[in-house]
């Protein structure tokens, strides 16, 4: 995605950074940022990348990239909880707030729970819906200043900084609003169906 040059955009600070001791527990901190993934980046070369939300809404809506650029951006300041333990702190990315998302989106009150949906093989991850619009959450195509490279989830990445990692789906190609929660791709394969870092959430 094109850099949209806006050096002043509004800093949300998570909470988990915040805490006395920042390592949940069974984690161990590092300062690289391994590439993990179900498959491997997809192929998106010639691809008419587009972000979409459908389900349980009023109208599904759909942004193309530039379109998406247009959107109100922020920046958070996150923590970042793989589930394999290992913790990277203070990554700054950059996106669109996922309430920026629900602004714009009119989600139906029978709606509690997502579904994430990767253009990685149709790769899936679900959430509650509370966890999806937390104020630190955010569509991220930046981080550290630099645009998100493709084995990292680019062109674009959903970021729930308090979640374990895997809930930060990678190639994000849209989002499907449920009134019931549904197991996406790791979570059939055994890991919990909401991943909280700091109840070691690892495995259902």
């Amino acid at each position: 995605m094109q850099d949209p040059k806006s050096p002043k955009l509004p800093i949300v600070v998570s909470p988990d950074t915040l805490r006395e001791n920042r390592l949940p527990p069974g984690q161990s901190l590092t300062l690289k940022w391994p590439v993990l993934d179900a498959g491997g980046p997809p192929q998106l070369s010639g691809v008419e990348w587009a972000f979409s939300t459908f389900g349980l809404v009023r109208e599904p809506m759909r942004w193309t990239c530039d379109e998406f650029q247009m959107l109100p951006r922020v920046k958070v300041l996150a923590d970042f909880h793989c589930v394999t333990r290992w913790s990277q702190l203070d990554n700054l990315w950059e996106g669109v707030a996922t309430r920026e998302i629900e602004r714009r989106v009119e989600i139906s009150p029978e709606a509690k729970f997502l579904l994430v949906h990767g253009y990685d093989n149709d790769w899936t991850t679900n959430m509650p819906l509370d966890a999806f619009l937390a104020e630190d959450a955010l569509l991220a195509d930046r981080r550290n200043g630099e645009p998100l490279s493709i084995e990292h989830g680019g062109p674009l990445r959903l970021i729930i900084p308090r979640l374990y990692a895997w809930k930060s789906a990678k190639w994000v190609r849209s989002i499907e609003f449920l009134s019931e929660d549904q197991s996406g791709f790791w979570e059939r394969e055994g890991y919990h169906m909401n991943g909280d870092p700091w109840q070691e959430e690892r495995f259902g």
